[in-house]
């Protein structure tokens, strides 16, 4: 308790600060890496946008806008309807903004509202360079990052958070940015999406597995709680083994050599897996959470450059 009154005097120090823990960090390259990899997919591959090789830049910067936006706005969303119903009360992990008071409801569900707009308007220039349909896709994407936690029946209270994150922070995040720079859907770039969204599907596991006991509490039953601490230690290893054969799967079927490059993620993988398996609890867990992030980074970049060499 007095390490959580420490660290909330030190944030409430910086009013920019406390803002940019509010984003929580260590969960950004879930929206950065997907983008990259989806426009490493893209290179080489010809469409009327751009010819062979080359990269509609402009596209590719506000893809990120709109991953990043997405992430922020999901993770101000999570703190503020959680911060309400008073989840975020005992917590384990890193502070959050409404449940210590850092900052007011409304102010917290404001940044919410603004980060999403900020995609949405960014989201519109793309759709209406490509096609409409990308509207319904990002009217989709932030209705799934406000009922996360939000809203009178909640999917992430229900179990169904890591497939909503494999979805857009996977699949679409990924193949819809190789379709905004092609204008076309390909296999490799569903099948890279599938690796990548399997990883960041493993963020939200270990975050998960940290606060099963405070989730069990709050009567938040995602999918750790519901099914228990072993099996959700089993899945997370599970969850990065299967990143890596699809990173394998992508360079092998799809004539990507370069891209086993990806591979040599599994060596920031050990740590974590190795802490995971052999019981890390609590704020050990947290540790964990961050040698995931890395671990995505560091696949998500080798895995991009070596698909962009391939193409």
């Amino acid at each position: 308790r007095n390490t959580r009154v420490l660290q909330i005097a030190a944030y409430s120090s910086s009013s920019v600060n406390t803002w940019i823990i509010g984003t929580r960090p260590r969960t950004l390259p879930a929206a950065v890496v997907p983008v990259a990899v989806g426009a490493a997919c893209a290179v080489g591959i010809d469409s009327a946008a751009s010819g062979p090789s080359g990269i509609v830049w402009w596209r590719l910067v506000l893809c990120a806008v709109v991953a990043l936006a997405l992430q922020v706005g999901t993770n101000f969303a999570n703190d503020y309807s959680d911060g309400v119903r008073g989840t975020d009360d005992a917590r384990v992990g890193p502070v959050r903004l409404v449940a210590s008071g850092l900052k007011s409801p409304s102010a917290v569900k404001r940044a919410a509202m603004i980060s999403f707009a900020t995609a949405a308007l960014c989201g519109l220039a793309l759709a209406l360079a490509t096609t409409l349909w990308l509207v319904a896709v990002g009217g989709a994407a932030i209705a799934a990052g406000w009922f996360y936690t939000g809203g009178p029946r909640p999917y992430g209270y229900a179990g169904l958070g890591e497939v909503f994150v494999f979805v857009f922070f996977g699949l679409v995040a990924t193949a819809g940015t190789t379709f905004v720079l092609r204008e076309r859907i390909t296999t490799l770039s569903i099948v890279a999406a599938c690796a990548i969204g399997f990883v960041i599907c493993a963020l939200l596991v270990i975050n998960n597995l940290r606060d099963i006991p405070t989730d069990r509490l709050a009567r938040k039953r995602t999918l750790a709680v519901r099914i228990g601490d072993r099996p959700t230690r089993v899945l997370y290893v599970a969850l990065i083994a299967v990143t890596f054969i699809g990173v394998a799967a992508s360079a092998l079927a799809f004539d990507r050599p370069w891209a086993l490059l990806g591979v040599l993620g599994v060596a920031a993988a050990a740590a974590p897996c190795r802490a995971v398996l052999n019981g890390a609890s609590g704020k050990d867990l947290i540790g964990v959470l961050g040698a995931t992030g890395r671990l995505q980074l560091i696949t998500g970049a080798l895995f991009t450059l070596g698909l962009a060499i391939s193409g």
